[in-house]
């Protein structure tokens, strides 16, 4: 990773998005404990201090929610360097998350699991340790994106080897929101994965941001990440579709995925345009509904950020951007609309039927008498319906830029005032240049320009395939065999002698080497051979990675001599699965505080039915009617399924309510 004391701009930025993070916890905790009390408390002088305390921690939770959303729409930190005159991308920040200490957790399981010496593996907890270490800090190209991936295949092993279906391993991961900097705190490894995935698509719309768009190749990298993005956003809403944080909801990745496939089209356009629009007509067309279709896009966006329960958590600036690129893209499609219309007049030579056919695939209807082809040879009504659209692109224009001065944020990002600034002069300069003296008798209306794209921007999935990642635990051995869901006695030692030049059994399979066809007299089965072992070393040499041939390879090469092997068997999974481990924290508290986990002491009666409690960390309005309180404890919710067994802390933890 990137050097995480480096004084750049996005280093700076990230560091106060980690200084919030505290700030917001902190005040979160005193806003738990002030409500807490109230709720008490029956003395009416206290709660009058109580309700007064919360009111100051409530506008200080305010304030630091707007602190945070201002590191959000800091987009200029994240633009290329170069001079630009283009408005700005939105980029994702990262999510910040506390450090994990794997060591004791992996330890004790690989001596309890797999009975092997955990010393021995102290190296590969470490490199695990250190790439989690370098993911929190990815530099912005494709390294990053490579170390992040990387780190999310190593979790797929990880969970594989360490944690079973059946009980958590004490390894608790803490991330914090990326919007509303509430930290989200769970035993479960499909909150690091979900995170991940997270920052892998927000380093996307980071690459992205900062590509040259002065150049086509800068365009070309824009779009292809921003669409990856997409991608990433989109496989994360479809795999992990209960996420206990608001940044990784369905409804929140959804709009995320429509503003990053909005940026891409807008990256499309510009790519169009970089060489030049020509004044010719069939160029215009063109360029008419290509622009037509950013701003289409942009106003889906802007509808998408403004519906619940999404309105309350996505950034205010970015939804008041989307609405100003809507506006202004739009005030661009009529520009170009009059500009065919005023400087294009139907010559002698002019293919008549294609600009007729043209200019009617832009309109879904025409004003109340006139026709396409009437405007293509009358003069006059082809100045007056030009004119028309001018006034809109002109009304338009006014509107991004009335926008803009209202959004404190936007305001002070001096490129976007450039730009739409400079089309509204545009805009002005050419009605002025029409002739005004019959404005005050034309009625007609511009109509709607329908959009259409020759360049379909589509999610690009993720491949995490292309990379090329090594199990640090693969000295365990094959992850089909050696697995956390599958229990094996400890290894057992047995001398085989050759009798005859038989071994009194067979071997199958691959690796490792299964016993087959054990003869139950010879000595072998005498000293605690089984049928269907399977052999993890031949004369102190480990051989879980080695096939049949191998292995009778190491037979033969002893001759006539015993032989040491040892051999495992696989148990009853359910009936040895221990209920507690080195590493489990038995006098753990019956609810931990910011913690989004439904660990508790049953102690309810059978008889008793037990409402199912479930986890969540809420930040907006959503549980104000139990109380004021932004965090919320685990409480029983009404209408869920009811539980007559006794529930025990890692059988309830399993549960799919506790994170999908």
């Amino acid at each position: 990773g990137c050097n995480p004391l480096a004084e750049t701009g996005r280093s700076k930025l990230q560091n106060q998005r980690a200084v919030l993070n505290q700030q917001i916890l902190r005040a979160v905790r005193m806003r738990a404990g002030a409500e807490n009390l109230l709720r008490a408390t029956t003395n009416n002088k206290v709660r009058e201090q109580v309700l007064l305390e919360l009111s100051f921690v409530n506008s200080d939770l305010q304030i630091l929610k707007e602190e945070l959303e201002g590191l959000n729409i800091s987009v200029e930190v994240y633009q290329n360097t170069e001079k630009t005159f283009s408005i700005p991308m939105v980029p994702l920040g990262l999510k910040e998350t506390k450090e994990v200490d794997f060591t004791l957790p992996l330890k004790d399981f690989i001596l309890e699991h797999y009975s092997e010496d955990s010393s021995e593996y102290e190296d590969e907890i470490a490199d695990l340790m250190d790439l989690r270490q370098a993911c929190r800090t990815p530099s912005r190209d494709e390294a990053g994106i490579e170390m992040l991936i990387s780190y999310f295949l190593q979790l797929g092993y990880v969970e594989n080897r360490f944690f079973p279906p059946t009980r958590h391993m004490g390894v608790l991961f803490t991330w914090y929101d990326s919007f509303t900097g509430v930290p989200v705190c769970q035993q479960n490894l499909l909150l690091e994965k979900a995170s991940i995935l997270f920052n892998i698509g927000a380093l996307y719309t980071q690459i992205g941001t900062r590509c040259n768009r002065q150049t086509q190749a800068g365009l070309e990298n824009a779009v292809d990440a921003f669409q990856r993005a997409a991608g990433v956003l989109a496989y994360l809403k479809e795999t992990f579709t209960h996420t206990p944080s608001y940044d990784m909801s369905p409804a929140m990745l959804n709009v995320l995925v429509k503003m990053m496939l909005a940026q891409a089209q807008e990256c499309v356009f510009e790519q169009i345009g970089l060489p030049g629009i020509r004044n010719e007509f069939f160029t215009l067309v063109k360029m008419t509904q290509e622009v037509a279709k950013v701003g289409e896009v942009y106003m889906l966006v802007n509808t998408a950020m403004n519906q619940e329960p999404v309105k309350e958590n996505i950034p205010y600036s970015w939804s008041k951007l989307a609405q100003i690129k809507s506006d202004h893209y739009k005030a661009l499609a009529h520009y170009f609309i009059a500009t065919i219309l005023c400087d294009h007049e139907l010559q002698s030579g002019d293919n008549e039927d294609q600009q007729e056919k043209a200019l009617s695939q832009l309109y879904n209807y025409m004003p109340e008498g006139l026709m396409v082809l009437t405007i293509l040879k009358d003069k006059a009504q082809r100045k007056q319906l030009g004119k028309a659209h001018l006034r809109k692109a002109i009304v338009y224009h006014e509107e991004a830029l009335r926008v803009c001065g209202l959004c404190k944020k936007l305001r002070n990002i001096d490129v976007l005032q450039e730009v739409l600034t400079a089309a509204h002069k545009r805009s002005l300069l050419k009605y002025a240049q029409q002739e005004t003296e019959d404005d005050f008798l034309s009625l007609i209306q511009a109509p709607d320009i329908l959009p259409k794209t020759e360049h379909k921007i589509e999610t690009i999935a993720p491949q995490f395939s292309k990379v090329k990642v090594k199990d640090f635990f693969h000295r365990l051995g094959p992850l089909t065999v050696f697995s956390a869901k599958q229990r094996w006695t400890a290894p057992r030692t047995i001398y085989i002698h050759h009798e005859a030049g038989e071994l009194g059994f067979s071997l199958k399979g691959g690796s490792p080497v299964q016993i087959y066809c054990l003869d139950p007299v010879c000595s072998a089965a005498s000293m605690g051979l089984k049928e269907g072992d399977y052999i993890v070393s031949v004369g102190g040499v480990d051989c879980k990675w080695l096939g049949v041939n191998e292995v009778l390879e190491k037979f033969k090469s002893v001759g006539e001599q015993p032989i040491e092997i040892e051999v495992i068997s696989c148990q009853d999974t359910a009936a040895s699965m221990h209920s507690k481990s080195a590493t489990y924290s038995v006098g753990m508290q019956k609810t931990y505080s910011l913690i989004c986990l439904a660990m508790e002491e049953d102690k309810i009666d059978q008889t008793k039915k037990a409402p199912l409690k479930l986890p969540f960390l809420s930040w907006g309005t959503k549980n104000r009617q139990k109380a004021a309180s932004t965090l919320c404890l685990p409480s029983a919710v009404a209408g869920s399924s009811q539980i007559k067994k006794k529930l025990s802390p890692f059988t309830l933890l399993n549960t799919e309510s506790s994170l999908y």
